[in-house]
């Protein structure tokens, strides 16, 4: 960890595994060091079999809170004091923060990708009619704080639907279910397609998770993947006139919205977007 951390009046860190690809210290140093806070952040390499005890060491240290990633988001919740409502009905947690000796556990996958649109689009959201490809993890966040935000129209499309109905389950009624075939036919009706799927990931680059022949003229399809950084749909949907949106928005949102539930202060986004991008050249 170097002198820093032992210069840091306050330590944050990440639990996962493996967590060594991770650009979330990179990231968040980068901004402690811009806005002048003694802080450090540093990478845990957690095995699921040892959760429990590192929660524990984490709270005997004192340490001020801490994201979770893969594989450990929804068993974290049981060793949590509070969990914050959109966290509840997302089912899992990826910021913790430690309020005077209570872990209280946050969901800002969600929050953060809403807030990558709106600077995206640099307008609100609420006339939007919007489709969710996917009903995963992160599908689960995407949809909850659309639901919340509040949009004109929002449906998922899902090869299993019971998946999409899990997550319908926990919001309201008002959020359709679609399958494909279905979904396909009103592709032109959406402003906004969201893919959640690994569908398009390196290696598979060349597969894509929705046609782009007939997308609405000024759509905006947002991909969550950021390997590559702009993947074949992306590529197809901009050379039929659409607007797109990559991956390290939601990663650099999420970022800043645990920064502020940490420090109280908004971070700069360009910068950690900067950061982020300065990461996965040298990957």
């Amino acid at each position: 960890m170097g002198n820093n951390v032992l210069k840091a009046e306050k330590l944050f860190g990440l639990l996962g595994h493996p967590v060594g690809h991770s650009m979330s210290p990179a990231m968040h140093n980068d901004q402690f060091e811009k806005q002048g806070l003694p802080y450090f952040y540093h990478a845990f390499d957690v095995d699921p079999r040892d959760l429990k005890e590192a929660v524990e060491g984490m709270r005997a240290l004192g340490i001020s809170g801490f994201n979770v990633t893969v594989p450990h988001k929804v068993e974290i919740m049981s060793y949590l004091d509070e969990i914050d409502e959109e966290a509840q009905i997302i089912g899992a947690v990826n910021t913790v923060v430690n309020k005077k000796g209570r872990w209280i556990g946050y969901n800002t996958d969600g929050k953060g990708y809403v807030q990558s649109l709106l600077t995206k689009t640099g307008k609100g959201l609420h006339d939007y009619n919007i489709l969710v490809i996917g009903a995963g993890g992160a599908s689960r966040a995407v949809v909850t704080s659309l639901y919340k935000y509040g949009v004109q129209s929002l449906a998922i499309t899902n090869r299993t639907i019971s998946k999409a109905e899990n997550i319908r389950k926990n919001l309201g009624h008002e959020i359709e279910i679609l399958e494909k075939e279905k979904a396909e036919i009103k592709t032109g009706e959406y402003d906004l397609i969201i893919n959640t799927t690994s569908m398009g990931m390196s290696p598979h680059v060349n597969t894509i998770p929705w046609k782009t022949d007939v997308l609405k003229q000024g759509c905006l399809c947002s991909d969550l993947i950021y390997n590559p950084l702009k993947t074949t749909w992306l590529k197809e949907a901009e050379g039929q006139g659409a607007d797109t949106l990559n991956g390290v928005g939601m990663f650099v949102g999420q970022g800043a919205v645990a920064f502020e539930l940490w420090t109280g202060i908004w971070p700069d986004i360009e910068r950690m977007s900067e950061v982020v991008l300065e990461q996965l050249r040298r990957k």
